[in-house]
């Protein structure tokens, strides 16, 4: 098994980019999910939400992060510093501490979304960690995990059963492996990759519930009963929920040593 892609989204919910290397830090891939956009009561928001924010792409940029529109209009942001204002911020059940990235974005991200929003960054005081028995890691704006896994079979198999294949961008993970059967992430409790400054150990957390974000067209938001309506058809498990990919912790609570590369070498336990 071994790594076939790999994918930055830098503010949670817009879409990302694909690299050839993603580095570690405590809260998961360094720069993936580190900023996010909250409505006036400082709760977060996704597509789920707003579809809009599908036609947005985010991608990560020396001291900041650039954010482009479907038309072509892009801003550049630079990561806010200390004189930055302080903002508690609701992402699911927690509530944090974020960067506010300043009034200019915000009329941007508004204009573009006909909704007033404000956009959010991680700081140093950023602190959310992840719950017991992991509580001495910490995760970003991410749902619920740092990272999350998905094996390519497991879209092909997908794909197998759909009248149009999907991308495997409806899913959002930052890590694809290629090798293993259809669905064998499931039972994975541990994923080893072999990099090149040596093994890194991420374990698995819990196989991730999918919300209604995989039913939106990842470059427009257009909504359709695919591929969640066939996913419900074998893929179902506790409390109704639809599953799909695997998310992970790295096992050191600081792996800023490592960095994962397409096509380092995979093992499970």
């Amino acid at each position: 098994m071994y790594i076939s892609a790999l994918y930055h989204f830098p503010v949670k919910s817009l879409q990302g980019h694909s690299c050839e290397s993603l580095s570690l830090d405590r809260f998961g891939a360094a720069g993936d999910r580190r900023w996010m956009l909250v409505d006036s009561d400082d709760q977060f928001v996704t597509q789920r939400r707003l579809r809009a924010m599908a036609r947005l792409k985010a991608t990560n940029i020396d001291g900041g992060v650039r954010i482009e529109s479907a038309s072509g209009e892009q801003v550049e942001i630079a990561q806010p510093g200390q004189s930055a204002g302080l903002r508690r911020v609701i992402v699911w059940g927690d509530t944090v501490t974020a960067r506010d990235a300043g009034d200019g974005v915000a009329r941007w991200l508004s204009e573009q979304l006909q909704t007033p929003v404000r956009l959010v960054a991680m700081g140093e005081e950023f602190s959310r960690p992840l719950t017991a028995p992991r509580e001495n890691r910490q995760v970003g704006f991410a749902d619920g995990a740092p990272l999350l896994l998905i094996g390519q079979a497991s879209l092909d198999d997908l794909n197998a059963r759909l009248e149009e294949p999907v991308s495997m961008l409806r899913f959002r993970p930052n890590l694809v492996i290629d090798g293993a059967a259809p669905f064998a992430e499931d039972n994975w409790k541990l994923v080893r990759i072999h990099t090149a400054t040596g093994t890194l150990e991420l374990e698995c957390t819990h196989t991730c519930a999918r919300c209604a974000i995989p039913g939106l067209d990842p470059l427009t938001g257009e909504p359709g009963k695919e591929p969640l309506r066939t996913l419900a058809q074998y893929r179902r498990g506790e409390k109704g929920k639809i599953y799909f990919g695997q998310n992970l912790a790295p096992r050191l609570a600081e792996p800023s040593n490592f960095a994962i590369q397409v096509g380092d070498r995979v093992e499970v336990e």
